[in-house]
């Protein structure tokens, strides 16, 4: 099969995504199953001429194209003395990393030598709609033995990553950080270190992610932890008593199990060093690519200056640690010390954590199990940060408000949107040039890091000034508000980044219409 090559690309015809709308397999049904009643020609899909002209808006003629290869594969890896078999880009775990500055091109071509059909996401760039990497929404997966062709402008520095949207395969090896360099950085930091959390079950007593999927429909909501008792969708009013040091209320996810938490790839038993020399400021970028587990972040002897999320500036705040949810990134800077630290992810409401050295002189390794006190204190969370001044969006009244309220089946394990799970979803509707508010209503007893594709929002606040993010936690019983400018045509997928919420139907799309 040849790859796609920009800017000939047909990713999927106005039929297909009929079918696709419909949320079902057979074409004759969809009258029948369909809850969108619209006209594809009402539609900006990921083939229109407004992506084209969107993306051609965004490169500038002499912009420079930087191409990779990858290949999707089975692998055996090893986490730090324990063998397993697993999926990976290119038999690495964390994948090789993609760094590119902002404004060029990225021409990625990759072949899938899996058993199964993949794409990949690029996760928190605004880029053009037909390379996003939804199945049957932007692009169909890519079969076993195919390859497929990807390229895209980047328009915006920060810290990003890519993975798979088929399936719950970002639970395997199938992940990879995707840095674009600001040229006007490097003033603030001498150094950085690429920082990559992950919750870890795939080859591990037989388990793979699909085998964990199966277990939790089988189970349903029946045999989880209920929150203390509590049933996971909302019985009364949206208001709630919270513990600021734990932030994420008493169910912190579905799967409390995972035999081990990786930082880079290794286990806490045989962990990565980070080195560098006392006194020098190390740049942190932080991706937390598990798929059920949030992570409470902090450096022995250390203190974090956080200075972006989600790639985004942010006006720089201290703190003993941060708390980050599945898809969300944070970048901090530490000024080191003279030793070695423990830098630990400790999986937030579960029994165990990720671990890495960094190592700046002499002196013993801290033990495998040692507990930095920073870690503590209370978290420091999206909520408590300020954009910086000049990432944030003009004051402006939202012209659509669109509610998005967060549930659960009461037995079966469903989740979903707006009272329907992904197969039988309403598709948020916007406009090309609106200002859009995103009104997340979570009626479930557990957290929800919700994700949009191609855009950023910012976080609503009285003076306007919350950070910019494309992933936001909504915490049990809580509302989030969030705007955003609709100024990337196509059809946007819009979910829960926990892979198994996701993959039971907390998903939908935010569609553009034409004018």
């Amino acid at each position: 099969m040849s790859p796609h090559r920009f800017p000939a690309i047909a990713p999927l015809n106005r039929r297909g995504f009929l079918a696709l709308t419909a949320g079902s397999a057979a074409a004759v049904a969809l009258a029948a199953c369909s809850n969108d009643t619209r006209s594809v020609r009402d539609l900006v899909l990921a083939d229109s001429g407004e992506v084209r002209d969107a993306e051609a808006q965004r490169r500038a003629a002499n912009a420079a194209v930087r191409a990779v290869s990858l290949r999707a594969e089975p692998t055996t890896v090893d986490l730090g003395g324990v063998q397993v078999q697993t999926w990976t880009y290119g038999g690495r775990l964390p994948g090789r990393e993609i760094r590119l500055t902002r404004g060029e091109v990225l021409r990625a071509e990759i072949a899938n030598a899996l058993p199964a059909p993949t794409t990949i996401h690029w996760h928190g760039i605004a880029l053009r709609n037909d390379m996003d990497g939804s199945p049957d929404i932007t692009q169909s997966p890519i079969a076993p033995g195919g390859t497929f062709g990807y390229e895209f402008t980047v328009p915006d520095p920060g810290t990003y990553w890519l993975h798979p949207h088929v399936g719950p395969q970002l639970d395997r090896g199938l992940y990879a950080p995707l840095i674009i360099e600001d040229p006007a950085d490097g003033a603030e930091y001498d150094t950085e270190a690429v920082i990559v959390l992950d919750d870890w079950l795939d080859g591990v007593d037989g388990r793979t992610p699909d085998t964990q999927l199966r277990q939790l429909r089988a189970t349903g909501m029946s045999g989880m932890n209920m929150g203390g008792g509590m049933n996971r969708m909302n019985m009364g009013g949206m208001s709630m008593p919270t513990n600021p040091n734990a932030p994420l209320g008493s169910d912190a996810g579905d799967v409390d199990d995972y035999p081990y938490f990786l930082i880079n790839g290794r286990t806490d038993r045989d962990p990565v060093t980070l080195s560098g020399k006392p006194g020098q400021r190390m740049r942190l970028r932080i991706i937390n690519a598990g798929a059920d587990t949030a992570f409470r972040v902090a450096l022995g002897g250390h203190r974090l200056r956080v200075t972006h999320t989600d790639g985004y500036p942010v006006q720089p705040i201290t703190t003993d640690s941060l708390l980050i949810g599945m898809g969300e990134r944070y970048d901090a800077i530490i000024e080191l010390g003279d030793g070695v630290f423990p830098l630990v992810a400790a999986a937030e409401g579960k029994t165990g954590r990720g671990l890495a050295l960094v190592r700046t002189g002499a002196g013993a390794a801290p033990a495998a199990d040692a507990r930095p006190t920073e870690l503590t204190a209370a978290p420091l969370t999206a909520d408590k940060l300020v954009a910086a001044d000049s990432v944030r969006l003009p004051q402006r009244k939202p012209d659509r408000t669109l509610d998005i309220t967060l549930g659960a089946a009461a037995r079966d394990y469903v989740w979903t949107i707006n009272g329907r799970d992904y197969d039988q979803r309403t598709p948020l509707d916007v406009s090309a040039g609106q200002r859009v508010r995103l009104r997340f209503t979570n009626q479930t007893m557990m957290f929800h890091p919700m994700h949009l594709h191609g855009h950023t929002f910012q976080l609503a606040t009285p003076g306007g000034t919350g950070p910019r993010k494309d992933t936001v936690v909504v915490a049990p019983m809580q509302t989030v508000q969030a705007d955003l400018d609709a100024t990337n045509p196509g059809q946007w997928m819009l979910h829960c980044h926990n892979a198994y919420h996701q993959e039971a139907g907390m998903m939908t799309v935010m569609s553009y219409l034409r004018a």
